[in-house]
């Protein structure tokens, strides 16, 4: 499941709020009418009315926006027969001219309105292709996700995840593209693509691994600009065989997951790092696997950067681990939902980074079939 965007403000509900700012020109209208009948002419409210139909420009259809004008010009009219010295030829002049300016504005708005439209649409797509709904049970393996975006427009982005029901049992992944923009998510694409084919057919992870790395160095060797550095990413592998047992962990410079057992919270720090995507070569290419028990009831959680580099009002980081301590084992959808809330308040409301997790648990009862 994905899940992006906000928590919003105790205020008016959302429909009531938007109801009220779409209303605004005609209340606008209607106060400074008000006002140019109920005060001395020397105050000259009536010289306001052209502000009204340029705010419905920005929130009003053309033809709408034309009528409010009309509406106005016929309100100065009737002002000139209360007070026949307000200067009503220039006010009326400026109406005409504000109007006609407002409805081009309105025009070329609802234009671009539809054309971002069409952009989310595509990016939607794209999501969806990148992101692709997991399925929420794999056999005895249950499994939720969270992708949230950092900015509130944002559809895709360098965080990905993704899970396999293979042979050798539920494969996970969970990785992170340094960089941000189309040339990000592309390198996220190549990634996730490459583990899509190959986790079925690779018995060991470190094949899995070399695969991925030999995708990323070929599309950074593709797309690589002149003034731009290479691409690189963080990856974490997860084995759970079928039935619990020994959990086979290969991370490649991604933060570590955290393991609940019994109750009791585990950092699974790598004894030996391996190096992240398209930096074997620098780095060293040795991979190591390392191993977990994970038996019935157990839950793990896997994150990407995002989670723990989110900061507070004095700039100190969120303490995943002894928030985990605090909460307390919950099933996957809770606990990722909390999560969500959580780091929300935590940062004010606002996120400075794309956020995934993955949230797995072996149920007690092994030997289901997967299902969505």
């Amino acid at each position: 499941m994905i899940r992006s965007g906000r928590l919003r403000r105790r205020r008016l509900p959302y429909d009531g709020r938007r109801e009220a700012v779409l209303l605004s020109p005609v209340a606008l209208t209607v106060l400074v009418t008000a006002l140019a009948f109920a005060t001395p002419r020397e105050i000259a409210f009536s010289r306001l009315l052209p502000a009204a139909p340029a705010l419905a420009a920005a929130l009003w259809s053309v033809v709408p926006t034309i009528l409010l004008g009309m509406f106005c010009l016929l309100v100065m009219i009737g002002l000139s027969f209360v007070y026949s010295d307000l200067g009503t030829p220039y006010t009326a002049a400026a109406i005409i001219a504000v109007t006609l300016a407002a409805a081009y504005a309105s025009h070329l708005r609802l234009e671009r309105e539809e054309m971002l439209f069409q952009v989310r649409l595509v990016a939607d797509a794209a999501q969806k292709v990148l992101l692709r709904p997991l399925p929420r049970r794999i056999r005895d393996i249950e499994i939720e996700s969270l992708y949230v975006a950092a900015q509130e427009q944002a559809r895709i982005g360098g965080d990905f995840y993704e899970a396999a029901d293979t042979p050798y049992g539920v494969r996970l992944l969970i990785g992170d593209v340094r960089g941000k923009g189309l040339p990000a998510v592309g390198a996220a694409s190549a990634v996730i693509n490459c583990f899509r084919e190959n986790a079925y057919d690779q018995p060991d992870l470190r094949g899995v691994i070399h695969r991925l790395e030999t995708s990323m160095a070929r599309f950074s060797l593709a797309s690589l600009a002149p003034d731009q550095l290479e691409h690189f990413a963080t990856a974490l592998i997860v084995e759970i065989p079928y039935g619990g047992g020994q959990v086979r962990i290969l991370n490649c410079g991604h933060p570590p997951p955290l393991l609940v057992e019994r109750g009791a919270v585990r950092v699974l720090d790598s004894a030996v790092p391996s190096p992240p995507l398209n930096l074997g070569n620098l780095l060293g290419n040795q991979y190591t696997v390392e191993y977990v028990t994970f038996g019935a009831g157990d839950q793990m959680l896997l994150y990407t950067d995002g989670v723990t580099e989110t900061r507070d009002r004095g700039g100190r980081f969120f303490p995943l681990p002894e928030w985990m301590r605090r909460f307390g084992p919950a099933p996957p959808r809770e606990l990722l939902d909390r999560l969500h809330r959580d780091l929300l308040r935590y940062s004010g409301g606002r996120l400075d980074d794309d956020i995934a997790a993955l949230a797995v648990r072996c149920r007690d009862s092994p030997g289901e079939e997967h299902s969505t």
